[in-house]
């Protein structure tokens, strides 16, 4: 589909894509696959369980390109819910570019993507009156802590586990002071190790021992107890790997019957054609998070990404879920 002139990114017929060797993918081990409990019938995937960007707003990341380059993605656009479903009926919603929540029984507002090794970092604001905590690895609807998520526990009240402890699994050193003002918190999971910080400060270096130690799960913001406030969330996946080396195109074909020319300009994949052309991995994935930078030289070229797509071939160059690069349509 690509047309006209020449453009600086590739078009992918099969699962994935590499750009400017910025493109990452991650393969979750058959392990960590059957242990994706987050109850996928009640998961939303779909563009009608979750709340698109209202109006005409561009969602905005908040990340540098530097931040962007390094994997890191925003889970919250600051405007909507969107990628988010909240598992009851409390009132969670979106004001100032802050996701609040304030009336309703317990309950928590999940990521509809699994996640099993990452680092996150996010901002937070509690009350005095505030029970909150991010979720970590969790079930669509956990009922223990010590066996269904990691409870990263964000609460000034007194408590047994106090702002930073993961609960029912281990307790901060000394609680941190109360704070009514935003406050940062970094976290990471890698394998069965989970360390936090908040406000620079070390809280937490946890290692599940256990026999109920999770491998992957949704992230979920609570609410418990009072108001609660989050914004600035996001997540770099932890050993994702590249696909493009940068320096040719190992590991990429060209489908037969393509009409373009696929070759590495100052470490980017740049296609020049006058009719449609494609170039595929060799390499097969099932679930996986992608990451690639494009950029089109010229106005109105028409390219996109394909994922899951059949190999191609003369009577079939292209077939799968296309992810639309076009810049010359506006709100399309």
């Amino acid at each position: 589909m690509l047309r006209n002139s020449s453009v600086c990114l590739l078009f992918i017929t099969l699962i994935l894509s590499a750009q400017t060797g910025c493109l990452k993918v991650e393969h979750p081990s058959p392990e960590a696959k059957s242990n994706a409990e987050p109850q996928p019938g009640k998961v939303a995937n779909t563009p009608a369980e979750t709340k698109e960007p209202a109006g005409n707003i561009i969602p905005e990341t908040g990340l540098t390109d530097e931040e962007i380059a390094a994997g890191w993605i925003a889970l919250f656009d600051g405007h909507s819910l969107f990628g988010w479903k909240a598992n009851n009926d409390v009132n969670w919603h979106v004001e100032d570019g802050v996701i609040k929540a304030d009336q309703g029984k317990p309950g928590l507002l999940l990521t509809t993507s699994p996640f099993a090794d990452y680092e996150l970092k996010f901002e937070f604001k509690l009350t005095p009156e505030t029970n909150s905590g991010m979720f970590l690895r969790t079930t669509f609807d956990p009922k223990d802590p010590s066996k269904d998520c990691y409870e990263l526990n964000l609460c000034d009240q007194k408590t047994e586990f106090p702002t930073g402890s993961l609960v029912a699994r281990s307790k901060v050193d000394k609680p941190l002071p109360s704070s009514s003002d935003w406050q940062t918190c970094v976290v990471s999971l890698e394998g069965p190790t989970i360390k936090a910080t908040i406000n620079g400060k070390d809280v937490l270096n946890f290692k599940d021992t256990s026999e109920n130690l999770r491998k992957i799960g949704f992230i979920g913001l609570q609410k418990n107890e009072g108001p609660i406030e989050f914004r600035k969330i996001y997540l770099k996946p932890l050993r994702m790997s590249t696909i493009f080396n940068g320096v040719d195109l190992a590991g990429w074909s060209v489908v037969p019957g393509s009409q373009s020319t696929f070759e590495v300009v100052d470490g980017t994949i740049h296609v020049t054609a006058e009719k449609q052309g494609y170039l595929e991995t060799e390499e097969t994935w099932g679930d996986f998070l992608f990451q690639a930078t494009a950029k089109s030289n010229g106005y109105a070229l028409n390219s996109g990404y394909f994922f899951r797509a059949i190999k191609g071939s003369e009577t079939g160059m292209a077939n799968g879920y296309e992810v639309q690069i076009h810049n010359g349509i506006k709100e399309g």
